[in-house]
């Protein structure tokens, strides 16, 4: 790190530009969205948030800004009519995954999060696992990631996270110093950093690597009842991983050696298969878990909350044209059908907005026409939605084409028939913007994990992160064995010998400000600002109007 970003590193806090919204407003918490209590959900005022997300949706044209190295592939999946060894009813009405029998056409995206479209497939990286389910009923995508997790917990964080692991604005290079700065001062991401510089970093294809939607969702059921869901892939031909000098020699014979593997597999006949298990868990906050279930930095343990099979993924079509299908498809995590809900996880909620804002930014308005997007022909989408750009036909709506509009008493569409029961979340809360109170598991799991790990696989992660830490700044270097010193001393120790940094003096260091001290949770729900939250107060009556003196 050259002198003129010591520099800015040290600048005195209270020197710094105030961080302002486009409009010219202060943005006074730039931690967390609004939501109605801790665990509620965002709203949609959240202008701070909207802008922010919607502007990093738009800063590249055509390519995606995450997920642009990808590669793609049609298939099927295939229900047991089963979750685990109860019927599926049981759980969800959504008939992709109760219907006996049924194969669902799909195309699954495999992709890298950071690295651009021509970037080097060995890179360490966590890797996207996008599904597009064409349902009965709809399509259902479910967009996750090979690793179950992921290194935030708010939405708002997203733009943040990512142009940090972007290159430098400055030097157009990735730099390790601004990668640890986020790092160090979002303690929920140790969990997720522990996996990404293990060997499972790299995987050796995306045959055989793990799926995950990441997020939590609900299963609703016929009557209307919910348990919270986690969806897994497991697949059939194994999980295998690269040490970095495995990678190191592949990418120098071939940038694309998992494009290149999943195609040749594919058109060999050797269809590569996943075993689709979901974990399951009773709708509620869970008070008696050291995590909150909606937390996506956090695993559910899977001995308490085991995978339970619900059916088969096949893939056994490439694409016909690259850039037709694999490079035009687009997913979003609110694209979901009957009987799969959502949840108030907050990276769910951002998602929701964000994924499907950045494919009618990057792909147009209608991109759910062309027909790697559209849903198939037992769902035919029946819209009264006209125009934008390249529009290539109407949606039907009815005999009678002057009506696009809905109701009508001459025609057009009618709304489909409402379940007989319903999901209907209670939600009740203060609007405001909240810190996480249980903040115990973030880093026991990372110490959990360090300690599960084969001990080559801890080889390599201790020699990642030392490596990366030897070209980061001092405040960094301590901070960041701070804290792997609470997930596990192991682990600290062996990093900090590795990058030459003195253990006892990051051992000194105090908690970071405004934060719980490592291994506790926040004594009571709180607001960003660190003010407690107020108790529920007896709803008012509204005060009766004033009337005016008469005259």
């Amino acid at each position: 790190m050259d002198k003129q970003k010591q520099d800015g590193a040290a600048q005195d806090a209270g020197d710094r530009p105030v961080l302002t919204t486009r409009q010219g407003h202060p943005v006074h918490d730039n931690q967390s969205l609004r939501s109605v209590g801790e665990r509620g959900p965002a709203t949609l005022e959240n202008y701070q948030f909207i802008e922010k997300i919607t502007h990093f949706d738009r800063e590249r044209i055509p390519e995606r800004v995450v997920h642009a190295r990808g590669t793609g592939a049609h298939g099927w999946f295939e229900p047991t009519g089963r979750i685990g060894d109860e019927p599926a009813s049981r759980y969800t009405r959504a008939k992709v995954l109760t219907q006996v029998g049924v194969r669902t056409p799909v195309f699954v995206r495999f992709s890298t999060v950071i690295g651009g479209r021509e970037s080097p497939e060995t890179k360490r990286d966590p890797r996207g696992f996008a599904i597009k389910f064409k349902t009965v009923e709809g399509n259902w995508d479910l967009v996750g990631n090979n690793l179950k997790i992921f290194f935030i917990r708010d939405a708002v964080k997203f733009p943040d996270m990512i142009h940090a692991f972007k290159p430098d604005p400055v030097s157009n290079r990735e730099e390790p110093w601004r990668f640890y700065d986020f790092i160090a001062n979002h303690p929920e991401s140790l969990h997720m950093v522990t996996w990404v510089k293990s060997p499972w970093g790299i995987p050796a294809t995306y045959r055989e690597m793990e799926g995950s939607g990441v997020n939590t969702y609900n299963l609703v059921n016929d009557q209307g009842i919910a348990h919270l869901v986690k969806f897994h892939f497991v697949p059939r031909q194994g999980v295998r991983n690269l040490t970095a000098e495995q990678a190191a020699q592949i990418q120098a014979q071939d940038y694309g050696h998992a494009t290149r593997d999943l195609y040749d597999a594919i058109d060999r006949g050797d269809h590569p298969e996943w075993e689709f298990c979901v974990q399951l868990m009773a709708d509620g906050d869970h008070p008696e878990l050291d995590f909150d279930p909606l937390d996506d930095t956090k695993r559910w343990p899977e001995d308490r909350f085991p995978l339970l099979p619900v059916g088969r993924l096949v893939l056994d079509r490439n694409p016909g044209n690259v850039h037709a299908e694999t490079e035009q498809a687009a997913f979003g995590t609110g694209v979901l059908v009957d009987g799969i809900d959502f949840s108030d996880d907050k990276m769910l909620q951002g998602r929701t907005l964000s994924y499907s804002d950045t494919q009618r930014y990057r792909v147009g308005p209608n991109y759910l026409q062309l027909p790697i997007n559209a849903p198939q022909a037992a769902a035919r989408a029946h819209t009264n939605q006209q125009g934008g750009a390249m529009a290539a036909y109407v949606d039907p709506t009815g005999a009678n084409r002057h009506i696009n509009y809905e109701p009508s008493l001459l025609g057009g569409l009618r709304e489909a028939p409402r379940p007989q029961k319903d999901y209907h979340q209670w939600v009740e809360g203060h609007l405001g913007r909240y810190q996480t109170t249980r903040t115990q598991d973030d880093y026991r799991q990372a110490g959990d994990r360090y300690r599960t790990f084969e001990p080559w696989e801890r080889d390599e992660l201790v020699a990642n992160v030392g490596g990366d830490l030897k070209a980061c700044p001092e405040p960094i270097q301590l901070r960041m064995v701070w804290h792997l010193w609470h997930c596990d001393p192991d682990y600290a120790r062996r990093v900090a010998e590795v990058a030459g940094i003195d253990l006892e003096r990051a051992r000194a260091l105090p908690p970071l400000p405004g934060k719980p001290a490592p291994g506790e949770n926040r004594p009571r729900t709180t607001y960003t600002s660190g003010q407690a939250e107020e108790p529920a107060r007896a709803q008012q009556a509204t005060p009766a109007r004033e009337t005016a003196p008469a005259k």
